[in-house]
């Protein structure tokens, strides 16, 4: 994030007087108050609040109000309570099925997510707009973003096919869709992500492949990148779309991206020209970077499904270099897979020594693909006879572990590459350490574990050795709202039942724990007791 407003903020220092620790000066009287609530200053808020209702005491007439609630409470009847307990048991159990529904549907608690939204800023959860830079909190916003990063499951698939020219196979085959209309609805969101900005109004082609972007039929989609191309012959965005839905072949799909290329280095260029003219055009350019490095992906995919694989290679390291910020692209994935089909084991260390990070995120492309270049140097000579009369070698011990270390990453790996399970088309988008990477995984490395010999044997050895078939991480745990209402549900239910089946001894129960909260006699209903009681004795005095 940028720093700005270093030196306003200083002179706005000098000027007024040393500022409340905590608090910046140069906030409203809003954001102060809200910062003040979030800090130290709630507690004496609320013994303020407490202190206020003690003095109040006697004009709200709290006393007397207890009592009459404690008179009303003991004149209840057992079925009133069957009624409460039950209802308060049909309501909490309605509330756990939702949200154990909204759980398993969204990986979170609806009621956790909605106070997080909406009762988090109003109770100072603002912190990131009032944390000065380089403090310890913007330190630890920084490092929570990274972990988010980190932690992020739903990715794109790096290898993913293309739509005419090979998914569209598929169902001219077999006349049903490869591609689920989650994974499509995804697709949808990457690319107008990616190729739509806020200045597309400024460009009539754009403003047509925004919509484009957004049609869910496909002949729709090709018509609309036609008409932007009548708008504009240099649109990039219409060959990518062409390329990607209309072409039938790669070949095909290679010339539209080589047209798109054309034409998105000249928008690049023109981009890069005006970028420091307005934020909308800092917006722009990042779009017309994003089109151009999805383009000169493409296009590497083009040319190693064609085998021109050392072209290809070059490619993805040009934009490697030339777009460092754009790791999340996870290009290198591409990478490693077109240098295991040259065999430069040297280069694929090279790769993966950069990348195979503990701060960056994983994937079983990087685990797996360790994994095999251990196993590579002594998968050959490897036989699980000698290795228990023997024991492992230290090279042995090294592979065994790297994958140890693969299949913990994503245990679904294995049976792919084992041909224990048959491979399918890979989607277009794959979930981390789940079932869809392993699918996609083994789609373009099978071949590659295939020509080491031994090396399958090896991960067999090892798999079936040490691990289990379902993989249990990451172990994700129930929030606290579902275990809040499954007790609430549970306990009130058997009150109620308790209530109905024993309801004089559920009576007294009740009127015990109501007699902790009696109120002293000189409340209203005890007082009219006494009262009683002496009126009584007066006149048995007054008859003798």
């Amino acid at each position: 994030m940028a720093d700005g407003g270093g030196s306003g903020e200083a002179a706005a220092a000098r000027a007024s007087p040393a500022p409340v620790p905590g608090l910046n000066p140069t906030l409203g009287w809003k954001e102060r108050l809200r910062a003040g609530l979030a800090g130290t200053g709630a507690s004496v808020w609320f013994v303020a609040g407490l202190g206020l209702l003690y003095a109040l005491r006697i004009p709200l007439r709290l006393c007397e109000n207890l009592a009459a609630v404690t008179v009303f409470l003991n004149s209840l009847t057992p079925k009133f309570y069957v009624a409460l307990t039950g209802t308060s048991s049909l309501i909490s159990g309605l509330i756990f099925v939702f949200e154990w529904w909204y759980f398993h549907k969204h990986g979170t608690s609806f009621i956790e997510q909605v106070s997080v939204s909406h009762l988090q800023p109003l109770m100072g959860g603002t912190e990131s707009s009032i944390s000065e830079p380089g403090s310890p909190s913007r330190n630890r916003e920084s490092e929570t973003s990274r972990q988010n990063l980190s932690e992020c499951k739903v990715w794109r698939n790096p290898l993913n096919l293309f739509r005419g020219a090979e998914y569209r196979r598929y169902t001219w085959v077999t006349g049903k869709e490869p591609l689920t209309y989650y994974d499509m609805n995804l697709s949808a969101q990457d690319h107008q992500t990616f190729f739509t900005c806020d200045t597309d109004f400024l460009r009539p082609s754009d403003t047509v492949m925004q919509k484009a972007w957004r049609e869910r039929n496909p002949p729709a989609r090709i018509k609309a990148a036609y008409q932007a191309l009548e708008l504009n012959n240099d649109c990039a965005t219409a060959y990518v779309l062409l390329a990607e839905e209309e072409a039938t072949t790669i070949v095909d799909a290679e010339k539209l991206f080589k047209q798109a290329l054309k034409a998105g280095e000249t928008i690049y260029r023109q981009s890069q020209q005006c970028q420091h003219q307005s934020p909308q055009h800092e917006a722009q350019l990042r779009r017309d970077t994003n089109v151009l490095v999805y383009i000169k992906r493409r296009l590497a995919m083009c040319a190693r499904k064609l085998g021109r694989i050392r072209e290809a290679v070059k490619i993805m390291r040009d934009l490697m270099k030339e777009f460092p910020p754009l790791t999340m692209l996870n290009i290198h994935e591409n990478l490693l897979e077109s240098l295991l089909e040259l065999q430069a084991y040297a280069d694929v260390q090279a790769v993966l020594a950069k990348y195979d990070d503990i701060s960056l995120p994983k994937s079983a492309a990087i685990c797996y693909t360790a994994a095999l270049l251990k196993t590579r140097t002594v998968s050959e000579k490897f036989s699980p006879e000698t290795a228990s009369r023997r024991g492992l070698s230290t090279a042995e011990i090294n592979a065994v572990e790297a994958i140890h270390r693969a299949v913990e990453f994503n245990p679904h790996v294995p049976k792919y590459l084992l041909e224990m399970k048959s491979l399918i088309l890979p989607p277009e988008h794959i979930l981390k350490r789940g079932d869809s990477e392993a699918i996609a995984y083994a789609f373009f490395h099978l071949q590659h574990w295939k020509r080491i010999e031994g090396a399958l044997n090896l991960l067999q050895c090892t798999w079936e050795g040490t691990f289990h078939h379902v993989s249990v991480y990451p172990k994700k745990e129930l929030p606290l709202f579902i275990h809040f209402t499954a007790g609430f549900c549970s306990s009130t239910a058997m009150i109620a039942i308790l209530t109905h089946q024993f309801p004089e001894i559920m009576g007294i129960f009740a009127k015990a724990v109501l007699g902790l909260w009696r109120p002293q006699p000189w409340a209203s209903s005890g007082f009219e007791e006494n009262t009683q009681d002496l009126k009584s004795e007066d006149l048995g005095l007054s008859s003798g």
